[in-house]
C-alpha cells in the first residue's frame, strides 16, 4: 500500500499520482505540465498497460492532459470523474490534440526548409478520442465500489464546474487507510458554481499550494471593478482585452458582464459589443448549462429558475471559425474581447494581443494565474516589448490584474479546508505549488494544525501501511530546456515500443485461458511477427 509522487511536486502543474494497494495501480490525474519545467520528474515507473484505472479531480489540462498519452503507450482501463469534468474533458482533451497537431504541422513545415528532422506531436487525435471513450461520468457523494479493497468518492472543490476533492478508502490484508486528494480547492464566493465543501476524516492528505504562501486581495464589488476598467478603456477608444481560460474564468466573465449590461453600469457606449473568441469556451459553456443543476449556486439556480440564462446576454458574439476571429479586430468601435488561453501562450488570444497591445487607449486585463514563463506573467511583471509571430511588438497598452479572482483557495481558504478534520492526519503531503511555496504550507500546516508535513520532490514514495517513507527523493532540476523536445523525436519508435508492452501486458491477462484460444493468438502474434521481422 504505497504512493509515489510524480507530477506537480514543487511545480504548479502536471499532477500525477500513483497508487499501489489492493493489488491495483492506478493514478489519480495525468496532467500536462505547463510553462517551464523546474524539476525533472520521473516517469510512471509501471507500465501503462498495467495501470488499472484512474481518478481524475478535474478537467484543467495540467490534471488530464497527458491521459490521451497514457492512452497512447497502452493504457485501456477506466477514468472516473464526475458527470460534469467527463463532459467538459471531452472537448478539452480534443482541444489539446489539436492544438499538439497543429503545433507539429507548423513546426514541420518549417522544419523541412531547414532539413531538421520531423517533429512527432506527444500524441494525436485518435489518441484523445480513445481515451475519451475510457471516461465513466458519476455524482457528487456517491461511493464507488472500484475493486475489491478500493472504493472512492468524488466531493465538490468549488474550483471548476465538476471539479472534485477524491477521498479514497483502501483495505489490503485487513488493514485499512483512507486517503485524500484535494484537487484543486475553490476560492468562496466564486460566481455560478457552488463553495468547496469540507471533509473531516482521513489517514493521509494530499493537498495543492498554487497560493499557499498569499492571501487574495478582497474586492468588494467584482462587477463595479471591472465596469470601471470598461468604463475608462472605452472612454479612451481602445478595447479591453481579457486572456481568459476557456473552461470556467470565460464563464465567470460572462456571468459579471450579464450583469453590467443588465445594470446600465458603463455609460455613453451603448449596448457595447462581448466577443467570445473560442470555440473550446463556446462549447464549454453550453456544458455550464448543461449541468446547472448539480453545479451551480443559489444564486445562479435563482436566474435559471427566473427564466434567464445567467452567462448570456444581449451584444454576446460567440466567434468559432477564424474568419469570425479576423473579423474581430476589423471591427471598430470599442469591445470586450474574451480569448485563450488565459496565460497567453498558445491560442487566439496572442492575435489579440497582437493587434492592442501596442495601443495606449486599450486596456489588457488579467483575471486569472499567470504561472512563471509564461507570456501573461512576463506581461504582468512589466515587459517594454514581447515578440509575436516572429514580430517585435512594443507593450503600451494599460496592463491590469483584476484583484480577488481565483478560483483557487488562498492560504486562509487552504488553512480553513485542512482545519475542518477533526482529528490530525498522520500525514500531509504538500503539492502542486511553486518551488518554495509547497514548503512554505508545509511549515505552516505543521506550525499551526501539529500535523506532520512533507513536501515530495517526484520520484519520492511513502508506504501508506506502514507510515514511513521509503524513498525520499531530491529535486534535480532541469538542466536543459531541450531535454523534452528533443525526447519527441523517438515518438513514434516509442509508441511502437508501448504497443508491445500492451501486448505482453494481454498475454499476461491470458494466462488460464483455453488452449484452442491461445493457439489461435499464438499464431496471430507469430503471424504479426513474419510480416516485420526484417
Amino acid at each position: 500500500m504505497q504512493i509515489t509522487f510524480l507530477g506537480a511536486t514543487h511545480e504548479v502543474t502536471g499532477s500525477c499520482t500513483l497508487l499501489e494497494a489492493a493489488g491495483k495501480r492506478f493514478l489519480v490525474d495525468c496532467g500536462m505540465q505547463q510553462g517551464p519545467d523546474v524539476y525533472e520528474n520521473e516517469d510512471i515507473p509501471v507500465l501503462p498497460a498495467d495501470i488499472d484505472f484512474v481518478l481524475l479531480t478535474h478537467a484543467h489540462i495540467d490534471h488530464s492532459g497527458n491521459l490521451p498519452l497514457l492512452f497512447a503507450r497502452g493504457f485501456r482501463g477506466p477514468v472516473y470523474a464526475t458527470s460534469a469534468t467527463k463532459d467538459l474533458c471531452g472537448i478539452m482533451l480534443k482541444d489539446s490534440a489539436h492544438i499538439q497537431m497543429f503545433e507539429a504541422e507548423w513546426r514541420n513545415r518549417k522544419g523541412r526548409r531547414s532539413g531538421k528532422e520531423e517533429y512527432v506531436p506527444a500524441y494525436t487525435m485518435e489518441d484523445a478520442l480513445g481515451i475519451i471513450e475510457l471516461l465513466e461520468g458519476c455524482e457528487y457523494g456517491e461511493v464507488l465500489n472500484i475493486a475489491d479493497g478500493i472504493q472512492a468518492r468524488f466531493i465538490d472543490a468549488g474550483h471548476l464546474l465538476g471539479s472534485s476533492s477524491i477521498e479514497i478508502w483502501l483495505k489490503e490484508e485487513g488493514e485499512e487507510k483512507k486517503i485524500v486528494f484535494s484537487g484543486d480547492v475553490g476560492n468562496t464566493d466564486q460566481p455560478i458554481i457552488k463553495d468547496p465543501q469540507y471533509i473531516h476524516e482521513a489517514d493521509y492528505v494530499v493537498i495543492e499550494s498554487t497560493y499557499g504562501d498569499r492571501k487574495h486581495e478582497k474586492v468588494v464589488d467584482y462587477t463595479r471593478t471591472l465596469a470601471d476598467v470598461i468604463q475608462k478603456t472605452f472612454d479612451r477608444g481602445g478595447n479591453v482585452v481579457i486572456p481568459s481560460f476557456a473552461v470556467g474564468r470565460t464563464q465567470e466573465m460572462l456571468y459579471f458582464l450579464r450583469e453590467i449590461k443588465e445594470k446600465d453600469m458603463v455609460k455613453g457606449h451603448g449596448d457595447f459589443k462581448v466577443y467570445v473568441d473560442s470555440p473550446l469556451a463556446v462549447e464549454a459553456t453550453s456544458i455550464f448549462q448543461k449541468h446547472h443543476q448539480e453545479c451551480y449556486d443559489e444564486i445562479a439556480q435563482a436566474i435559471v429558475k427566473d427564466g434567464f440564462n445567467p452567462i448570456s446576454f444581449k451584444g454576446l458574439n460567440l466567434s468559432v471559425t477564424s474568419d469570425d476571429s479576423r473579423a474581430i479586430n476589423a471591427e471598430e468601435s470599442c469591445k470586450v474581447i474574451l480569448s485563450a488561453s488565459g496565460m497567453c501562450d498558445a491560442g487566439r488570444i496572442k492575435h489579440h494581443l497582437k493587434h492592442n497591445l501596442w495601443r495606449r487607449e486599450c486596456t489588457i486585463l488579467f483575471v486569472g494565474y499567470q504561472a512563471v514563463g509564461t507570456l501573461g506573467r512576463i506581461l504582468v511583471d512589466g515587459v517594454d516589448s514581447v515578440k509575436l509571430f516572429g514580430e517585435e511588438i512594443i507593450v503600451q497598452a494599460d496592463i491590469q490584474v483584476l484583484p480577488g479572482i481565483s478560483g483557487h483557495a488562498d492560504s486562509e481558504g487552504l488553512m480553513n479546508w485542512m482545519r475542518a478534520y477533526h482529528k490530525k492526519p498522520e500525514m500531509v503531503f504538500v503539492n502542486h505549488g511553486e518551488d518554495s511555496v509547497c514548503q512554505i504550507f508545509a511549515n505552516r500546516i505543521k506550525d499551526e494544525l501539529g500535523c506532520d508535513t512533507m513536501a515530495p520532490f517526484s520520484g519520492t514514495v511513502y508506504d501508506l501501511k506502514e507510515h514511513r517513507c521509503l524513498v525520499e527523493a531530491k529535486g534535480v532540476p532541469v538542466q536543459r530546456a531541450v531535454s523534452k523536445a528533443a525526447s519527441r523525436a523517438s515518438t513514434v519508435y516509442d509508441r511502437l515500443v508501448a504497443a508491445g508492452q500492451r501486448l505482453m501486458t494481454v498475454i499476461r491477462h491470458n494466462e488460464g485461458g483455453a488452449n484452442k484460444d491461445l493457439a489461435k493468438f499464438i499464431g496471430q502474434i507469430n503471424s504479426l511477427c513474419d510480416k516485420w521481422d526484417r
